[in-house]
């Protein structure tokens, strides 16, 4: 099982604006791949793609940057099925949960974010209200587009507040379960790649008993 300590940067604290996060973000040393092919006999595609993770006091934030050779991105409006675009995903657990909550974003920031009890039960999608404290800044913009293929490089940044996580902010937890994903459903090429390597025999991204740790406390 994969572990990070996720490192804790004070100047993320107050509203910074992107170029800042992104200054911040970039100076980690800390640069996770999304590398594990689950399923290479029916899904060996392996786009490159790099997440670094920081934390202020309040919120966590996540810095995707991704290469891949197809890119689409037809759904803007949160909560719609970003799966089937040039996706990344972060799914986490506090330990002592029944429930863990999925962030799936596309390529031009659109989300879909539930808590859930497993794929199929206990799904509540996050409120319109909750959804809107997601801060997402993508390197291409916010406007759809059919499939493009050639040599595309996208970076996304987003922050979480603690607070839509259950947690804290004053008591954080010493750790959550996470895992971190680079998918693409719908596009002409399916792709299903982790973090922490995920051991079903078909794709499915909601196994927390496959999730890695991110240690908040240290």
């Amino acid at each position: 099982m994969k572990r990070i300590t996720i490192p804790y940067i004070p100047e993320l604290n107050g509203s910074p604006d992107i170029s800042t996060i992104s200054s911040l973000l970039s100076k980690q040393k800390k640069i996770e791949a999304i590398d594990q092919v689950n399923w290479p006999g029916t899904f060996p595609l392996k786009p490159a793609c790099k997440f670094i993770v920081a934390r202020s006091n309040k919120a966590l934030f996540i810095h995707y940057a991704v290469n891949e050779k197809q890119i689409q991105a037809l759904y803007t409006n949160d909560q719609d099925p970003v799966w089937q675009d040039s996706c990344v995903e972060f799914f986490c657990q506090l330990p002592s949960s029944k429930t863990y909550f999925n962030f799936e974003f596309n390529c031009i920031g659109t989300c879909l974010a539930t808590e859930r009890i497993s794929r199929t039960e206990g799904v509540n999608p996050l409120s319109a209200q909750k959804m809107s404290q997601i801060k997402r800044y993508p390197s291409l913009g916010n406007q759809p587009f059919q499939e493009k293929k050639g040599n595309f490089e996208w970076t996304l940044t987003v922050k979480i507040p603690f607070e839509i996580l259950n947690i804290n902010s004053d008591n954080l937890p010493e750790k959550l379960r996470a895992n971190f994903y680079k998918c693409g459903d719908g596009t002409s090429e399916p792709h299903y790649v982790s973090w922490n390597p995920i051991l079903t025999e078909n794709p499915d991204f909601h196994q927390p008993k496959f999730f890695g740790e991110l240690a908040l406390r240290f």
